[in-house]
C-alpha cells in the first residue's frame, strides 16, 4: 500500500524530486535522466537532462520506449513514447548511518521489449529484503535503439548502440545524484537479464564504462550476440528500404526522421521476424561492433581476460530455450535443418575456427530425449557456452561465481517449461505475486519458491555489498577458477558442484563459436 501523506524529498544535483512511501520502501519514479531523443536527436547520443529548477514529483513511471505487442505487460497506464529516458530509485524507509550498496538493472526483451515499469520489477521487495539502493530504467529499444542506421546511411549525422549509451547515461546520473537517495556511488552493481545481460557483458568490455560500476550480475546473457558493422549496415538497409526509403536519396535522413515511432516499430517487428528466419542464431537487434564504444567483440574481450576487471556473477537457466518453443519464437533454431545451416553460415563466417564435428557435440547429450534434442543445443550455444567462456576468461581478471538456475514449480514442470528463460526474475526480485493469471505456483509450490527467493535475494546482495554471495541455511558459494570451475546449482535446495559442465566443454571444445 502507498502512503498518501507528502512523500521522501531528495534533493540531488539533478533537482529535488517528491516520491512515496509503500511496502517498506521509499520509491521515486520517472526521473528523468536523458533529454527526449526526438527530432533531430533520433538515433543520436542521448544528452543528459536539465537539472530540474523546481521540486518535481517523481510518483508515476515514465513513457516506455515504443515496441511490437508483446505477452507481457508493461505495468497498468504506461504510455510508449520516443521520448522515454526515465528511471526509478527505491530505498529502504529505514535510516542507516551509511550510504547502502547500489543496484542498477537493466530489464530484458530481445533489445526489442519490455521496461522497467513490468510488475516483476517493482524494487521495493528487494531493496527492503538486501537493504540496498535498487534503479531501473528505460532505454531506446528496437529500431531506435540498436539498429544499425549509422552503417547504412554513413554521413547522415546518425550514431550507433543508442541503447548502450542510453544506459551509460544512466549510470553517470547514478554516480552524480545517488548520494541523495541514500546510495553509495563507489559501490554500485549493475546487473540485468537476457538483453540486459547482454548490455552488461557488452559493457563490461566497453573502456568508457570503467568507474561507472564496480560489480556486475548477468542473468542468461547473450554475450556472443553481438555483431559487426558489415553485418548491422545490411540489416538496417533492410529495415530503412521497407519503408520505401532509397538510403541512397539526399533526403533519406529527413524522411526516417519524420517518420512516427510507431510506423518504426511495426517495421522493426517485420525484421525481428524475418532476421532470424533467414539467418538461423542472429538477431535483428544488437549491439554492434563499432569499432568506437565497443571496440571489439566483447566475448571474445572477456574470453581472454581483458574486460574492465569487477567481480561478476554470472549465470544461466536450465531449460533456457523452452520458453522461445513455447511462445513460437523465431529467435532461437530448435528444430534441426535450422541448427545446421546456423553451424553452416557460423563456419563460412569463421573459417579460421575449426567447429566441433556433429558426433563430438552429441555426446554432450546422450542422455537427451531425441525431441529435446534442438532445445539442448540451441539454449547452450545461445546462453550457456557463451558464460562459460566470459566466465573462464574473466576469471583471470577478478573474482567470478558461476551458477545454473534449476528451479521450476509443478507447473511450469507440467507444461515441460522447466527452468525455462527468465523463470529466475520473480525469486530475485521477491514478485512472486504475479496477479490473478499469473499460473506459476497454480500446482503449488509456493513455500519452496518464497524460500528460495530469500536465498537468491540474500546471495544478489551480499555480492552487491562486496561480502560472500552466501544464503542462510545454504551451501557458501566458491569463487569460479579454471581448476575447481565451482558452479552453485539453484533450486530447492542449492548445491555447488564441480565442473558441472564438463561434458559440455569436452563437446564443443574451447573456441569462441559466434557469427560476426
Amino acid at each position: 500500500m502507498i502512503d498518501a501523506s507528502p512523500g521522501p524529498l531528495a534533493e540531488a544535483p539533478a533537482g529535488s524530486f517528491r516520491g512515496r512511501v509503500g511496502a517498506g520502501a521509499r520509491r521515486w519514479l520517472g526521473i528523468r535522466y536523458g533529454r527526449a531523443p526526438v527530432g533531430d536527436l533520433r538515433w543520436r547520443t542521448p544528452r543528459a537532462a536539465p537539472d530540474a529548477v523546481e521540486e518535481a514529483d517523481a510518483v508515476s513511471f515514465g513513457a516506455a520506449c515504443p515496441q511490437p505487442p508483446s505477452p507481457l505487460p508493461l505495468g497498468d497506464g504506461i504510455a510508449q513514447d520516443e521520448d522515454c529516458l526515465f528511471l526509478n530509485v527505491w530505498a529502504p524507509d529505514a535510516e542507516t548511518p551509511s550510504p547502502r550498496p547500489v543496484m542498477v538493472w537493466v530489464h530484458g526483451g530481445a533489445y526489442v521489449f519490455g521496461a522497467a515499469s513490468q510488475r516483476t520489477y517493482d524494487g521495493a521487495h528487494l531493496a527492503v529484503a538486501g537493504d540496498v539502493i535498487v534503479v531501473t530504467l528505460n532505454y531506446r529499444l528496437g529500431t531506435l535503439g540498436f539498429l544499425g542506421i549509422d552503417a547504412a546511411l554513413p554521413g547522415a549525422g546518425f550514431e550507433g548502440n543508442l541503447g548502450l549509451r542510453d544506459v551509460l547515461l544512466a549510470l553517470t546520473w547514478v554516480q552524480r545524484n545517488i548520494a541523495a537517495f541514500g546510495g553509495d556511488p563507489d559501490r554500485v552493481t549493475l546487473f540485468g537479464e537476457s538483453a540486459g545481460g547482454g548490455v552488461v557483458t557488452t559493457l563490461l568490455a566497453t573502456p568508457s564504462a570503467s568507474g561507472l560500476f564496480h560489480r556486475a550480475i548477468a542473468e542468461s546473457s547473450p554475450a556472443s550476440s553481438v555483431y559487426g558493422r558489415e553485418r548491422a549496415g545490411k540489416v538496417a538497409t533492410r529495415f530503412v528500404r521497407s519503408l520505401g526509403v532509397d538510403p541512397d536519396a539526399p533526403d533519406a535522413a529527413r524522411q526516417l526522421r519524420e517518420m512516427s515511432p510507431a510506423t518504426l516499430a511495426a517495421a522493426g517487428q517485420r525484421l525481428f521476424a524475418e532476421v532470424p528466419e533467414h539467418d538461423p542464431g542472429t538477431l535483428a537487434f544488437a549491439p554492434t561492433i563499432d569499432g568506437d564504444l565497443v571496440p571489439e567483440a566483447p566475448v571474445t574481450v572477456l574470453r581472454e581476460g581483458r574486460g574492465l576487471p569487477v567481480p561478476l556473477m554470472i549465470g544461466t537457466n536450465k531449460d533456457e530455450a523452452s520458453l522461445f518453443v513455447y511462445m513460437k519464437s523465431p529467435l532461437i533454431p530448435v528444430t534441426g535443418d535450422r541448427i545446421e545451416r546456423m553451424f553452416a553460415d557460423m563456419a563460412a563466417e569463421n573459417p579460421d575456427v575449426v567447429l566441433p564435428e556433429r558426433s563430438q557435440v552429441l555426446t554432450a547429450y546422450e542422455h537427451v530425449r531425441h525431441r529435446a534434442l534442438g532445445l539442448g543445443i540451441a539454449g547452450d550455444i545461445g546462453f550457456r557456452l557463451p558464460t562459460l567462456w566470459v566466465a573462464e576468461g574473466h576469471a583471470a581478471v577478478a573474482p567470478v561465481h558461476l551458477y545454473r538456475f534449476d528451479h521450476c514449480t509443478p507447473f511450469f514442470r507440467l507444461v515441460r517449461l522447466g527452468a525455462t528463460h527468465g523463470s529466475e526474475l520473480i525469486y530475485v526480485w521477491g514478485t512472486l505475486d504475479g496477479g490473478p493469471k499469473d499460473p506459476t505456483f497454480r500446482l503449488g509450490g509456493r513455500r519452496a519458491g518464497e524460500e528460495l527467493s530469500t536465498r537468491m535475494q540474500q546471495r544478489w546482495s551480499a555480492f552487491a555489498y562486496g561480502r560472500a554471495p552466501s544464503a542462510s541455511g545454504a551451501p557458501d558459494w566458491p569463487a569460479y577458477t579454471v581448476d575447481s570451475r565451482a558452479t552453485l546449482v539453484i533450486d530447492r535446495n542449492d548445491r555447488v558442484v564441480d565442473d558441472l559442465d564438463a561434458d559440455l566443454r569436452r563437446a564443443w571444445g574451447d573456441g569462441v563459436l559466434a557469427f560476426r
